[in-house]
């Protein structure tokens, strides 16, 4: 009987690619294998003083800092970006980390990576969401990658506005000592993968970051999904 539902509802609601649209295939989980073969990927693990790096030069000491996608308007990039923050598809964000943590999996550099913490958002955003973004993002790289996350590391103890139409330094303002970290002693001394899901201005992961930094012996690196370069 589970088995006639579930083709039922494959036959009359397929579920569609949050990149394009297409109804997926069976095998097939929130993205169509196209579309995963055509995204506009950076590969910008594979290169030093890389542009997202750039990104944070005399502003943030990070060991290294990746994306795995270029970020377009009206694009698959966009489409994927809305579906997992406005859409309700936490799970694609796992699905992005999966899909980001293989590609990084043989780069040397993240044999040295201790704990993977997501870029926290204010608990009134996260109850009007539901959820955070970048703890599926995390949570899909810390299982391909088998390194550990924790969504509870650091907050977000003030609300801030929404970062999208400001500029640089409306972005640095927005976010300046808005976060805190509260769990010092799982830090201390560790390499911190800082994980988003869209890098723009770089604002917030530096404003995160910076308190990351503070701390004794604290190494730092960046990876997100999108960049807007």
């Amino acid at each position: 009987m589970d088995i006639l539902k579930r083709g039922i509802n494959m036959l009359f609601f397929p579920k569609h690619c949050c990149a394009c649209g297409r109804a997926l295939l069976k095998k097939e989980n929130h993205i169509c294998l196209p579309c995963i073969s055509s995204l506009p990927y950076t590969n910008t693990h594979l290169e030093k003083d890389n542009a997202v790096e750039r990104i944070f030069w005399g502003r943030l000491k990070l060991e290294q800092a990746f994306s795995m996608l270029y970020f377009q308007k009206k694009g698959k990039v966009q489409n994927l970006m809305h579906e997992l923050k406005y859409n309700g598809k936490k799970e694609l964000g796992i699905v992005l980390g999966d899909l980001y943590g293989s590609h990084l999996l043989n780069h040397s550099e993240f044999k040295h990576i201790d704990l993977i913490i997501p870029v926290p958002i204010h608990s009134k955003k996260k109850l009007l969401r539901g959820y955070n973004q970048s703890d599926f993002i995390a949570q899909g790289l810390s299982e391909r990658l088998k390194i550990p996350t924790t969504p509870t590391s650091v907050e977000k103890r003030i609300h801030t506005e929404s970062q999208t139409n400001k500029n640089r330094f409306e972005r640095w303002e927005n976010v300046d000592s808005t976060f805190k970290v509260i769990e010092k002693e799982s830090i201390m001394n560790k390499h911190i993968l800082l994980v988003d899901d869209v890098l723009t201005t770089g604002s917030t992961l530096e404003a995160c970051g910076k308190e990351i930094l503070n701390l004794s012996g604290t190494k730092l690196s960046i990876a997100t999904i999108a960049v807007g370069i």
